[in-house]
């Protein structure tokens, strides 16, 4: 089993970028330029990585190497973006690494790359480049070949070599129980469960109780064995429940107009943990969106679009209007729900002016995290 932090240590310690190994400060793949070029890179690291995993390390300084985070990311559905954009596509993880000197909500991001052996090619046209494009590495460099490649193994042993460095021990997996627990969460409440005489998973939260059901906010529940963040929220609430085979988290987003809410289950997690020594985690989908009044949607949705073009026009709000922007990505989603098509552009355009009030702009990212499972579901 391995310890993915000690992964991104030996990947950054002992390796400039490659042909099996790239480094992002970040990357957006809420644009299409930014899917586009995201593609680039996990087709030509497949491409000229025919018989060994390659790795893309996310929150990392280029220059310095200086780890310092990206948002926890949890699109499941990462992998439909690759299969739809992608012929030949490889297998992908991406999964969050928790590193104990980040701010709680900062992780690294570790793209894995599986190949299939065979030549990966774009599917289809995205941003300027053309379907049936195929990339191989260069270097540092993800470049265009136009051309019949030849797949060759060149980096088996030393990807072989650094993931044997990373492999997990009872210290590291006992270390960081205790870390879970008494540090970093010390405020919460923390528990934990073993799996299989294995797998160790930690979770930590605000608790309370509705109809002898246990729900949790300020949510953290770790993988600990490979220092994997398997959830992070600091708004939506969870439910957990386990057996002795399998660990399942139900998650919730709270939704309503005019001081009406309700939670509404959005995706069910499960990880399966097996006799053999590996697991598999299962995402479902399972949001039933809260369908409105079309005649109140309109004069929601006109209100927050004249509430934009103020913010454009670096015009003052008033209280009630303050008031009205602290709700916009989540009626902007709700409008989006019912059909306003265009509710989904217009809350990516007002983007870069809700950055600036840091009470909102966390609400913001949460409706773009549902916008994007809803998408690749």
């Amino acid at each position: 089993m391995i310890n993915k932090r000690l992964l991104i240590k030996n990947l950054l310690a002992h390796n400039d970028e490659s042909s099996f190994y790239d480094k992002k400060r970040k990357i957006d793949l809420g644009s299409k330029e930014g899917k586009a070029k995201f593609l680039k890179h996990i087709c030509a690291l497949s491409n000229s990585n025919p018989a060994n995993n390659s790795f893309i390390v996310i929150g990392v300084e280029d220059e310095t190497n200086e780890i310092i985070g990206t948002d926890f990311f949890d699109d499941s559905k990462i992998q439909n973006l690759i299969n739809a954009y992608l012929t030949n596509a490889p297998i992908i993880t991406y999964e969050n690494i928790a590193f104990a000197h980040l701010p709680e909500d900062k992780v690294v991001g570790l793209v894995t790359i599986r190949p299939n052996g065979k030549i990966t090619s774009l599917r289809k046209n995205i941003w300027k480049y053309w379907g049936g494009s195929i990339f191989l590495r260069d270097g540092s460099i993800s470049m265009p070949k136009n051309f019949d490649i030849e797949i060759k193994d060149v980096n088996s042993e030393i990807v072989q070599a650094i993931e044997n460095k990373a492999k997990n021990n009872i210290e590291l997996t006992l270390d960081g129980v205790i870390d879970f627990i008494n540090h970093r969460h010390k405020d919460l409440t923390a528990d934990y469960k073993v799996f299989k005489e294995l797998f160790v998973v930690c979770w930590a939260g605000n608790t309370k109780i509705v109809n002898g059901e246990t729900y949790y906010s300020r949510v953290d529940i770790e993988l600990i064995n490979e220092q994997v963040r398997l959830f992070y929220s600091a708004l939506d609430e969870v439910s957990i429940t386990f057996t002795e085979d399998a660990f399942k988290i139900i998650e919730y987003v709270h939704l309503g107009l005019n001081n009406q809410y309700k939670y509404y289950p959005l995706e069910e997690v499960t990880i399966l943990f097996k006799e053999n020594g590996s697991h598999t985690i299962d995402t479902k989908l399972i949001f039933e969106p809260p369908q409105y009044n079309k005649k109140t949607l309109h004069h929601i949705y006109n209100a927050n679009n004249a509430l934009v073009g103020k913010l454009k026009k670096d015009i003052p709000l008033n209280a009630s209007e303050e008031k009205d922007l602290r709700n916009l990505p989540a009626t902007y989603l709700i409008c989006y729900l019912n059909d306003f098509s265009e509710a989904k552009s217009k809350l990516l355009e007002a983007k870069p002016y809700l950055k600036k009030y840091l009470n909102i702009y966390p609400a913001f990212k949460e409706a773009q995290r549902i916008l994007r499972k809803i998408k690749y579901s």
